[in-house]
């Protein structure tokens, strides 16, 4: 796996978090993020291409909160994802991201998670962002 680290291109011109070609899903529990985490690299997608994320890390580098402020308000479809992102790991969920290009990566990665039911996820095409749910096992 690969520490996350936010990238210029993993953000809209406004700043806000868009990681075009990306899965995120987010767990419970943070056992349950690692064996996605590991599930996905066990279906094949390289080590660097799966990275966890932490509560912490999803409300200050893709939340950009700071303390108890309540993070950068943003309109739009990928606004609204954020402050998803944020309510949850507020609660303590944890997340993994995967640099899922194809239609086939996303299937894949659904497959290889179709024993770890995921709270919410989210696929980021070019121009528009897809709702994922858990494949039935």
């Amino acid at each position: 796996m690969k520490t996350f680290e936010l990238t210029p291109k993993m953000v809209t011109l406004g700043g806000v978090f868009y990681p075009t070609s990306f899965a995120v899903l987010l767990f419970p529990e943070a056992d349950q993020a690692e064996q996605a985490a590991q599930a996905l690299e066990a279906a094949g997608f390289a080590s660097d291409a799966v990275m966890p994320l932490s509560p912490v890390t999803i409300l200050h580098d893709i939340g950009k909160v700071d303390g108890d402020s309540g993070g950068m308000p943003s309109v739009g479809t990928e606004g609204h994802t954020v402050n998803k992102y944020i309510a949850l790991a507020r609660q303590g969920h944890h997340g993994v991201m995967v640099h899922a290009p194809t239609d086939e990566d996303t299937q894949r990665v659904l497959s290889a998670l179709r024993h770890l039911p995921f709270t919410y996820g989210q696929k980021y095409h070019m121009l528009a962002m897809e709702d994922l749910e858990p494949v039935a096992s």
